[in-house]
C-alpha cells in the first residue's frame, strides 16, 4: 500500500465512523433488537496496546470472560502491516507486554504455571500458598514461536523495563529471603503476620536475556514421582544469571532506563502498597551497573509514567488528577505533566510544569522518538490528544469520543491509539500521521454485536447548582426516545470522586449505563463538584464537605430534570459504586425522593474508613484533617449518623476482600438497613477487592440483580 493509499484508507475510515455513528443515533428501535444482559457481559476489553520501535506492528492485550472457569482470560495478540491480526499467546494471563527497542522480542508478564509446577484443574495457575502464582517474565519472538520464561525462580515481578540495546531486562520485585530466613520465620512465627515489621522493599536485578534464557531451558522437568514445583535447600532464590543493581526499602512501581544505558530512573511506592502518604511516591536514579540511589523528587504528590527525552537530558512524567501536585502541600488538583533534568540538584527546584494552560485534567503522556510530547487530556465529557510545547497545549484534531491510550514508536510519525464512544466500542487504530489522529486505520473489531444491536442516544446536560455554579452531566436515553419526556431516571453516580462521566465506551459491572438505557431507563451521569475535566477550581470545592457539597450538585440536577419534563418525579432511581456508593449512600439520607437505590462498596462513615483505606492520605485532605482534629467534620459528613431519614429500598454489593472500602461499611450499611426495617438485600463477592476483576460471574449477578431491584421497586 502506498502512502497516497494508506493516507485516502485513514479518512475513508474516519469518515465511515463518523457515518456509523450518525446513522445509529437515528436508528428506530424497532430496526434492531436491544442487547442482551448475556451479550453485554461477554464484552471483550482492549487493556493494552503498544506499537513496535519500527511502527510497523502492535501489540495488543485484551480481556474476556471464561464462564466455563469463572475467571478472565488475558492474551496478547500481533498486528503487523504484512498479515493484519493474529494471536499471539493463549496462556489467559498474559500483560503488559513490551518491545524490545530492536523490535525483535515481546517481554510481557504471566502468571501461567511453567512445566512441571502445579496448576489448577481448569488451566490455571495454582495458587502458592497465601501468596498465589508466581508472577514470572516472559518473552516471545516478534516472529513468532513459543514463549519461554526468563527464569524459572519464584520471584513476582512488580515491574520490569529493557535495556537500549535489547541485550537485558531489568526487573523490580520483593527482597527474597533464603530458604534458611524463610524456614526460620516459619519456625519462629508459624501463621502470625507482624504488621510493617515483616515487611520488605524491591531489589533491582539486570538479567541478560541470551544467558537467562538458556538457563531457564536448560533446567529440566522434574521427574516421575518429584513434587510438581517443589522446592529444595539447593534451589536459587534469585536467578544465577541475575545482577543486583540495588535495593531499597520501598516497593517499585516503575523503571526507566536512560536511552545511553548508563542509567535507570524508577518510581516507588510504599512497602505494603497502601499508599498513606504521597511521599512514599517519589522519582529515583540509580547507575544501571549498580551503586546508589538519588532521589529527584521530594513532594506531595503520586509521580508515574516515566518518560525520558531522546536525548537522555529531561525525565517527564505525570501526577494523575488527585495525585497532589508538586506545587505545594497535597491537593486533589488535575492532572499535571511534568519535565526535571536527571542531572541537576533536586534542592534548586528545576522542575517545568508542562501544559498549564490546560484547564482540564492529563491522564497520559508518551514521548515519541522526535522528542515530540503528546498527552490525553480530559475536557468536560471529551477525551482528545494534546501536543505539548512548553507551557502550551495544543489540541490535535479528533473525532468526537474520548482517546483512552496511546503509544509512539521510535522512529517514524505515527501513533497507535485506543479509540472508542458511548455507542462506539473501544478499537485499536493507527494515525499514520501523529498530528492527525482523527485519521484512523482500524486495527482491532472486537465486540461487534453493539452494532447489530438498537443503541440508546445521548446529550450532555448542564443545570445550576444552589450556589449558582453551572454544573454538567451526561444524560443516556432509551432507543429511539433521544430528549423524549416524563421517562423514569436512574441517576448513576461516578467514582473517584476524581473522574468524570462523558462521550467514552462502557460494557462492565461498573459502567452500565447504555444497558440500563436499552432497559428504557433514562440515565443521568453527574460531573458533580470534585469531578476532574473542569479546573482545579471545580474538583477543590469538595473539601471538605465531602458528600454534602456534590449533592447538592446532583440533586440539584434531578430536580432540573424533573422541572424541564424529561424525568418522572414518580419513577426516580439512585446509584453508584465507589464514591458513587458513598454518594448514593448519603443522598438516600438527604431525601425520599428515590423508589430505589442501588449501591456498592460505598462508606457509610469516615473515621473507620480512614483506619481501612488502602489510600488514607486523601480522606483526610478531603475533610480536612485527620479524624481526631475534625471530629465534628467526619461526624456530619457520614451517612451512618442519619440513616434515621432513610425510606429508600436499597440494595447492597461488596467485594469480600476490599480494601479500598472496607467490607465492612458493606457490614454496617446493612445492620443500620436491617434495624430499621427497610427492604434491602447484600450480595458479597468473595475474593474479590474494590474491583470484581477474578470471577466474571460476579458482575453479571451484580447488575443483573441491580436491574432487577430497580424494576422491582421503580418500574412502571
Amino acid at each position: 500500500m502506498t502512502c497516497l493509499q494508506s493516507r485516502t484508507f485513514a479518512r475513508i475510515a474516519a469518515l465511515t465512523l463518523l457515518a456509523a455513528a450518525a446513522i445509529a443515533a437515528h436508528a428506530q428501535a424497532a430496526d434492531k433488537p436491544a442487547i442482551s444482559l448475556d451479550e453485554y457481559f461477554n464484552t471483550t476489553s482492549i487493556t493494552g496496546a503498544r506499537i513496535s520501535p519500527d511502527g510497523s506492528s502492535a501489540v495488543i492485550a485484551t480481556e474476556a470472560p471464561d464462564w466455563k472457569s469463572s475467571t478472565f482470560r488475558s492474551t496478547l495478540s500481533l498486528w503487523t502491516s504484512r498479515e493484519g491480526l493474529r494471536p499471539l499467546t493463549q496462556s489467559g494471563s498474559d500483560l503488559n507486554a513490551q518491545w524490545s527497542p530492536d523490535g525483535k522480542w515481546i517481554a510481557f508478564e504471566s502468571d501461567r504455571p511453567l512445566i512441571g509446577e502445579a496448576s489448577s484443574d481448569d488451566g490455571a495457575p495454582a495458587k502458592d500458598g497465601a501468596d498465589g502464582a508466581t508472577t514470572r517474565i516472559w518473552l516471545i519472538a516478534a516472529s513468532g514461536g513459543e514463549a519461554q520464561p526468563l527464569y524459572r525462580e519464584k520471584l513476582d515481578a512488580h515491574t520490569f523495563a529493557w535495556s537500549p540495546d535489547s541485550k537485558t531486562i531489568y526487573l523490580a520485585a520483593a527482597t527474597p529471603l533464603t530458604h534458611e530466613q524463610e524456614d526460620a520465620k516459619k519456625e519462629e512465627w508459624k501463621d502470625v503476620v507482624r504488621w510493617r515489621e515483616q515487611e520488605r522493599g524491591d531489589l533491582i536485578l539486570a538479567l541478560p536475556v541470551a544467558a537467562s534464557l538458556a538457563k531457564a531451558a536448560a533446567i529440566p522437568a522434574p521427574h516421575d514421582g518429584d513434587q510438581p514445583g517443589a522446592k529444595t535447600e539447593s534451589d536459587p532464590v534469585l536467578p544465577t544469571t541475575a545482577l543486583q543493581i540495588a535495593q531499597i526499602q520501598k516497593a517499585i512501581n516503575e523503571l526507566a532506563p536512560s536511552p545511553d544505558g548508563k542509567s535507570i530512573a524508577l518510581v516507588t511506592d510504599s512497602i505494603s502498597h497502601r499508599m498513606e502518604s504521597p511521599t512514599q511516591a517519589e522519582i529515583y536514579l540509580v547507575p544501571s551497573a549498580g551503586g546508589d540511589l538519588r532521589q529527584l523528587t521530594h513532594n506531595e504528590a503520586t509521580e508515574s509514567d516515566l518518560q525520558w527525552s531522546p536525548d537522555g537530558n529531561s525525565l517527564y512524567f505525570l501526577v494523575r488528577a488527585a495525585g497532589g501536585s508538586l506545587e505545594g502541600k497535597y491537593r486533589d488538583v488535575s492532572g499535571r505533566i511534568y519535565r526535571l533534568d536527571p542531572t541537576a540538584d533536586p534542592a534548586d527546584k528545576s522542575i517545568q510544569r508542562l501544559g498549564s494552560d490546560f484547564s482540564g485534567t492529563f491522564e497520559d503522556l508518551t514521548v515519541s522518538g522526535s522528542g515530540a510530547i503528546y498527552a490525553l487530556g480530559i475536557k468536560g465529557t471529551e477525551e482528545q490528544l494534546y501536543l505539548l510545547d512548553g507551557a502550551k497545549s495544543i489540541r490535535l484534531p479528533g473525532l468526537a469520543g474520548s482517546y483512552i491510550g496511546f503509544s509512539a514508536p521510535h522512529s517514524g510519525n505515527s501513533l497507535l491509539v485506543r479509540f472508542g464512544a458511548i455507542n462506539h466500542p473501544t478499537q485499536v487504530y493507527l494515525a499514520a500521521d501523529a498530528s492527525h489522529p482523527d485519521q484512523l486505520t482500524p486495527l482491532t473489531a472486537v465486540n461487534p454485536i453493539f452494532a447489530e444491536r438498537v443503541q440508546p442516544e445521548w446529550r450532555t446536560y448542564q443545570w445550576k447548582a444552589p450556589d449558582g455554579a453551572t454544573v454538567e452531566g451526561v444524560l443516556i436515553f432509551p432507543p429511539g426516545k433521544k430528549d423524549a419526556k416524563h421517562l423514569r431516571l436512574l441517576t448513576l453516580i461516578h467514582g473517584g470522586p476524581a473522574d468524570a462521566d462523558g462521550n467514552r465506551f462502557g460494557a462492565d459491572w461498573y459502567d452500565w449505563a447504555t444497558l440500563a438505557a436499552s432497559k428504557g431507563w433514562l440515565v443521568f451521569r453527574p460531573n458533580y463538584r470534585g469531578s476532574s475535566g473542569y479546573g482545579d477550581e471545580f474538583m477543590l470545592q469538595i473539601a471538605p464537605h465531602l458528600v454534602s457539597k456534590p449533592g447538592e450538585d446532583i440533586l440539584a440536577g434531578v430536580d432540573q430534570l424533573v422541572k424541564d419534563g424529561f424525568a418522572d418525579p414518580d419513577h426516580l432511581a439512585i446509584g453508584g459504586y465507589s464514591y458513587g456508593g458513598y454518594m448514593t449512600n448519603w443522598l438516600i439520607t438527604q431525601t425520599t425522593r428515590f423508589k430505589a437505590a442501588v449501591t456498592g462498596a460505598g462508606a457509610v462513615e469516615h473515621a473507620a474508613n480512614w483506619g481501612n483505606d488502602d489510600e488514607t492520605f486523601d480522606d483526610s485532605w478531603y475533610l480536612g484533617g485527620q479524624p481526631w482534629e475534625v471530629p465534628a467534620m467526619y461526624a456530619s459528613e457520614a451517612a451512618l449518623f442519619q440513616m434515621n431519614k432513610v425510606k429508600t429500598p436499597t440494595h447492597l454489593v461488596q467485594g469480600g476482600a476490599d480494601i479500598r472500602v472496607s467490607y465492612l461499611e458493606g457490614e454496617t450499611l446493612e445492620r443500620a438497613l436491617q434495624a430499621l426495617n427497610i427492604p434491602h438485600t447484600f450480595l458479597v463477592f468473595p475474593g474479590e477487592g474494590h474491583g470484581l476483576g477474578h470471577n466474571p460471574w460476579h458482575g453479571y449477578i451484580k447488575v443483573r440483580d441491580e436491574l432487577d431491584w430497580l424494576e422491582k421497586y421503580c418500574g412502571k
